[in-house]
């Protein structure tokens, strides 16, 4: 299954705020997306992270 898990982690303060998914056959580099921390309280950038188990 190319569908893989993985957490969106803050730039800035480093808070685990998003699980999502993508699909590794399709996309090869690492995701940023501009999404809402709550621990900043502001939009900011989140980079894809490690799924932690």
């Amino acid at each position: 299954m190319p569908q893989t898990k993985f957490i969106l982690a803050c730039s800035e303060c480093d808070a685990h705020n998003y699980v999502t998914s993508k699909n590794r056959q399709n996309v090869e580099k690492k995701l940023q997306l501009s999404k809402f921390c709550r621990t900043c309280g502001r939009h900011t950038k989140h980079v894809e992270t490690r799924l932690r188990k």
